[in-house]
């Protein structure tokens, strides 16, 4: 099924990967957006198909029985996450490289089902209190799932190594220049 490059960003949540992976995609570096699923509660701002593809649970297990799934798992209880075949085949019809927002987790199964073809980063925050205050400002979660989430970052950031590069986004500008310059490299290999 390989046929183009894939880059893969993964962090905690609020560290920044998405706004990067964004600031990528209007950059003409020939990426096209990998749309995962996702059981989870659609948020207020989100699009079904565009954000995530927004599944049952019941639809989302049916899925990974019958081998729809590149790779999955459940985040939170009856959280799923995962990676659909049909959105890879979809990017890669297109003649584009994929590029996927994903959790640690995701991201490190990605990049061992493409291997050689794919960049994986690691987006670090530039600290747990800092990713706190990132979360809070969201004001789309109450307190609880906060503390849930700075708790898998606490374990999350023990895996960065196990990315090709650990991309620090203490200043979200620098980040994002560093991010293109990466990516670039990267797909003229």
């Amino acid at each position: 099924m390989i046929k183009g490059k894939a880059v893969i960003f993964s962090a905690p949540s609020g560290a920044g990967k998405t706004t990067i992976v964004h600031h990528l995609l209007k950059q003409q570096l020939d990426l096209e957006f990998s749309v995962s699923a996702t059981s989870r509660e659609r948020r207020s701002n989100e699009v079904d198909g565009r954000d995530y593809h927004f599944l049952t649970c019941e639809e989302f297990v049916a899925k990974t029985q019958t081998g729809q799934f590149v790779e999955w798992e459940e985040v939170y209880k009856d959280n799923f996450y995962g990676t659909l075949k049909s959105e890879i085949e979809r990017v890669w019809y297109a003649d584009k490289h994929v590029i996927f927002d994903v959790d640690v987790v995701g991201g490190l199964n990605l990049k061992k089902y493409f291997g050689k073809a794919a960049l994986s980063v690691f987006v670090k925050p530039p600290s747990i209190d800092a990713l706190r205050t990132r979360l809070t400002s969201r004001a789309t979660e109450p307190e609880s799932k906060i503390v849930m989430r700075l708790a898998k970052a606490e374990q999350e950031l023990g895996v960065a190594q196990e990315f090709d590069v650990v991309l620090l986004n203490d200043e979200l500008t620098t980040a994002c220049s560093k991010a293109v310059q990466l990516v670039s490299e990267f797909l003229k290999k």
